[in-house]
């Protein structure tokens, strides 16, 4: 899988551009996949190995939220204090480099898995403040030879220019147990009924905050994966693409 270094510490990509939440830029040729879908979903699984096939580069835009959101619990910011947490991140020194995620020169990529740290990226990813201080640091991963990106608003805001747009969807059922194997293989404890609580209380977050909703592009393709197996998401994905590209 082909993925560069990335080493962020911008303040000049905070909120206060007027430009940075605008669908409008330059033409970029560079293609991109973008793959949305609600939590557990298996988005980032997917896209992943779509990059991995492809050799495309590989954003995986939950995990900055995840980083926020760890560095708002270390260094005590209000997770409903949107100013500060805006301003935390763009301080922030965070590195992506061979498939680690550092926070502050520190390994972080187990501690941004946790429970925890999801709830809390779910919970300040409402406030356009942290969306807006994130946007550029996500658009900085766009580079040749491609990008697959993964997350919530990829298609409708960050890359609304993308070769091609997914929308992955599941049940919530069959999304709570796949985030209970998951912890269970991490060695996590974890509850299904407390999962499932979760998991519909961060999609209505999710889908009702006023900033970036969770939604299809109104020109993506949407797929079902409740019944399918990683590979034949992965399958479908790629012949969707090739299908462009021909």
């Amino acid at each position: 899988m082909k993925r560069d270094d990335f080493e962020f510490n911008d303040r000049n990509n905070g909120p206060d551009r007027p430009d940075s939440m605008k669908p409008t830029r330059p033409f970029d040729p560079t293609p991109v996949i973008t793959i949305d879908g609600p939590t557990a979903s298996g988005k980032g699984t997917v896209a992943a190995i779509v990059a991995a096939t492809l050799g495309f580069h590989l954003l995986d835009s939950g995990a900055l939220y995840r980083l926020a959101a760890l560095a708002s619990i270390r260094y005590e910011v209000a997770k409903d204090d949107a100013p500060g947490l805006a301003k935390l991140i763009e301080a922030l020194h965070i590195t992506f480099r061979e498939g680690c995620a550092q926070l502050d020169g520190v390994d972080v990529s187990g501690e941004i898995r946790q429970e925890e740290v999801g709830n809390r990226a779910s919970a300040i990813a409402v406030y356009p403040e942290v969306r807006q201080a994130l946007v550029a640091r996500q658009r900085a991963f766009r580079k040749r030879p491609g990008l697959v990106a993964d997350g919530r608003d990829m298609g409708t805001v960050i890359f609304p220019d993308a070769t091609l747009k997914v929308f992955l969807t599941a049940s919530v059922e069959a999304r709570a147990a796949r985030r209970h194997k998951q912890l269970m293989q991490k060695g996590f404890s974890a509850n299904m009924d407390d999962l499932l609580r979760d998991l519909r209380a961060r999609d209505d977050r999710d889908m009702n905050r006023s900033a970036a909703p969770l939604r299809p592009a109104a020109d993506a393709k949407t797929l079902d994966t409740s019944g399918l197996s990683i590979d034949q998401t992965v399958e479908q994905i790629i012949g969707w693409y090739s299908a462009i590209r021909v």
